[in-house]
């Protein structure tokens, strides 16, 4: 077995013995035996424990188990202890999710700190084979039936080639005592029932089962580079600045296959993937919405975006008029008549019914026609932010400011206003 763990290890270039290996350690069997292993083949190793502060003295009772092992085999153990709960209240997310960031957080810092190469956790062939059928019940695609990874940045995962039992099994032969976490034996979570009542049935149809699995996701590994390469060509071909060209994506040998590959990376689920998809042939102005992005199906393109109540940053500046002015022709800068304007200016997005008389022209047009003229998208549209004097529109913000604003031969004082990039704000020269 540890023949196995050390060609594991160096199959996968996971570290090399010159390197120190940050052990992360709950007392638990999984980790006991990883330290054990590493420590037995020669790799100088430090240990991290986390408290989580969840299951009262037993979380108490693992802390001390670690630091009495970590004694007996005298290496250096770091300790620390999180307020979970509260932590997944202030950042609303599960306190599984809020122990996950906390941990991984903590063992970054620890290892630059300690000048360890890799942190090295516990996770084995059965956390692997639960991974595959966990993300197959909630639905994936290829990437999410590759099981658990060796390697992911600096978290490394040398005990992938064994399974429990054999981990077990070398923690009995070598009479190493362990402690268990209670919530390991309920039923109370999708992945625990998947370990204790899924498994157990798929074993008595297939007794290697977990074996079975693990050798198809090793192969679905392989198909993976090949598919990666495959939706990274298609992605250049179908996706523009706008968003995702509808016509390229359906001209796409598997088109449903590759709007998930780019949608589900944004935060949609596969089945508002298959909706969004199926919405390709109809009319537009459907829209989508994840935590993180939206999608709106336009005429030609599926439309993304990420901060859709961005506020434009103005700054205002005031200057005599001369005949010498040269007025610039850059669309994100406009030069007003000052004595026209009523101040305070307001910045508002723009509103059905709103009109204004486009520079050049002598009657009022809807801004809405205006937009559809410019052809604009939907979200172009409804990112469309407007200057006013009063009531009346000064400046479509970007685009066109309004003839009755512009200066003229009676101009005796000049404001422009200008878009400043994001982050870029003037305080005393924003418009509000």
């Amino acid at each position: 077995m540890m023949k196995k763990v050390q060609q594991y290890i160096e199959r996968h270039q996971l570290f090399t013995a010159n390197q120190k290996v940050l052990v992360a350690i709950s007392g638990g069997a999984d980790s006991v035996a990883l330290l054990h292993i590493l420590l037995s083949l020669g790799y100088t190793c430090e240990a991290a424990h986390c408290n989580f502060a969840l299951r009262g003295a037993e979380s108490d009772r693992d802390e001390a188990f670690v630091r009495r092992l970590c004694q007996q085999l005298h290496i250096t153990l770091h300790v620390t202890r999180f307020p979970t709960a509260q932590v997944a209240a202030q950042r609303h997310i599960s306190i599984e999710m809020a122990a996950r960031e906390l941990r991984y957080e903590w063992f970054e810092q620890l290892r630059a700190e300690t000048g360890a190469s890799v942190v090295a956790v516990a996770h084995h062939m059965d956390d692997s084979v639960e991974t595959f059928l966990l993300n197959l019940l909630r639905g994936t695609g290829i990437g999410g039936l590759r099981g658990i990874r060796p390697r992911n940045g600096h978290i490394v995962r040398p005990l992938l080639c064994l399974s429990r039992q054999d981990i077990t099994a070398y923690l009995e032969r070598i009479g190493q005592p362990y402690v268990t976490d209670s919530t390991n034996l309920q039923a109370d979570y999708t992945r625990n029932k998947i370990r204790l009542q899924l498994i157990p049935l798929m074993e008595s149809i297939n007794p290697s089962f977990k074996a079975t699995v693990a050798q198809t996701a090793a192969h679905l590994d392989q198909a993976f580079a090949v598919y990666r390469q495959g939706i990274a060509q298609g992605e250049k071909r179908v996706c523009t600045p706008r968003g995702i060209s509808i016509t390229r994506l359906l001209e796409e040998p598997a088109p449903q296959a590759l709007l998930f590959e780019l949608l589900h990376p944004r935060g949609f689920n596969a089945s508002q993937i298959d909706d969004i998809f199926h919405s390709l042939h109809g009319q537009p102005g459907k829209v989508f919405t994840s935590p993180r992005t939206r999608i709106v199906k336009d005429r030609e393109f599926l439309l993304w975006e990420t901060d859709t109540d961005r506020r434009p940053v103005l700054r205002m500046e005031e200057h005599d008029y001369s005949p010498d002015f040269i007025i610039p022709k850059d669309k994100n800068m406009a030069c007003l008549d000052a004595d026209k304007l009523t101040r305070p200016l307001h910045l508002r997005k723009w509103e059905q019914g709103d009109t204004f008389i486009p520079f050049g022209m002598k009657g009022r047009k809807r801004v809405s026609d205006y937009l559809t003229d410019r052809k604009f998208s939907l979200l172009q549209k409804e990112q469309q932010w407007v200057l006013c004097s009063g009531k009346d529109i000064a400046w479509l913000v970007g685009e066109r400011i309004d003839e009755r604003f512009r200066i003229d031969q009676n101009t005796s004082k000049v404001l422009c206003i200008s878009i400043l990039p994001p982050g870029k704000e003037d305080a005393d020269n924003l418009a509000r």
